[in-house]
């Protein structure tokens, strides 16, 4: 059986955060699903899978309120970014 390859995503969300919805399933998922993963940001991970972008996108919809916004986007490779600390940069370099 071949391998799947790799490949990087930025994850971020607007949750709507009504009705009480509990969000602790969304982050346990994402925090046990997805290895390695990035959280330096409120609403924003970058996750490495094998997974496609639709497939993360379906494991955690479940996870949120149906107003709730989800955006998972596979990476290039190339980036830019500032203010992170030396363990967050050197994971983006070695993860995008």
């Amino acid at each position: 059986m071949a391998r799947r390859i790799q490949s990087s995503y930025i994850v971020g969300y607007d949750l709507t955060r009504i009705d009480g919805h509990d969000y602790t399933n969304l982050i346990q998922t994402l925090e046990s699903s997805f290895s390695p993963w990035l959280h330096h940001l409120d609403s924003t991970w970058v996750i490495v899978t094998d997974l496609t972008a639709v497939q993360v996108a379906d494991t955690l919809r479940p996870h949120m309120h149906r107003d709730d916004k989800l955006l998972v986007v596979q990476c290039s490779g190339v980036g830019a970014w500032f203010g992170f600390n030396e363990t967050g940069s050197n994971w983006l370099r070695d993860n995008l």
